[in-house]
């Protein structure tokens, strides 16, 4: 990816922030629900407590992976160069664990709250991730790392 003056810019190029993308899905979710509810669970499920577990593990994966980055002296914003990579932590297991902490997170929001939209968002939000940021972070970490980067991509799953 080139910048305005045609030089090689040093970051992934990803056509949105991760967390602007999550929260226009959680948005959308939760006003759509409003405006027209769609729940999903049975009544005897206690979705609160559930959702919210399951909203607090990807919000704990979340943070790990972001610790982990810290520690490893990179960056997490995909505005900005990566220094390394990291291959310690949740990075042993997946290529993704940030994204993966999203997908958990709406997936506990969800279940909490009782609404098929946010289900149904997850799928273009998934969508908007995987080719619109992921794809461009590993052409660029590829372009970057080289062998490196190859090396870990055949060691680590993108997902898991």
């Amino acid at each position: 990816m080139n910048d305005a003056n045609g030089n090689l810019r040093d970051s992934s190029g990803a056509v949105v922030r991760p967390p602007i993308a999550w929260a226009l899905a959680s948005i959308a979710g939760l006003t759509l629900d409003r405006l027209h509810p769609l729940p999903f669970l049975p009544a005897a499920i206690p979705a609160g407590v559930f959702g919210g577990i399951v909203f607090l593990a990807g919000l704990a994966l979340l943070i790990w992976a972001a610790t982990t980055f810290r520690r490893a002296g990179t960056q997490i914003m995909t505005t900005r160069p990566t220094a390394t990579i990291v291959n310690e932590g949740p990075y042993r297991f997946t290529r993704n664990p940030i994204y993966i902490g999203m997908f958990l997170g709406l997936i506990g929001l969800a279940i909490a709250f009782d609404s098929l939209w946010l289900i149904v968002l997850l799928v273009p939000f998934y969508f908007v991730i995987r080719y619109g940021v992921v794809a461009r972070e590993e052409a660029y970490l590829e372009r970057k790392f080289g062998d490196v980067y190859l090396a870990y991509k055949a060691r680590v799953g993108r997902w898991l």
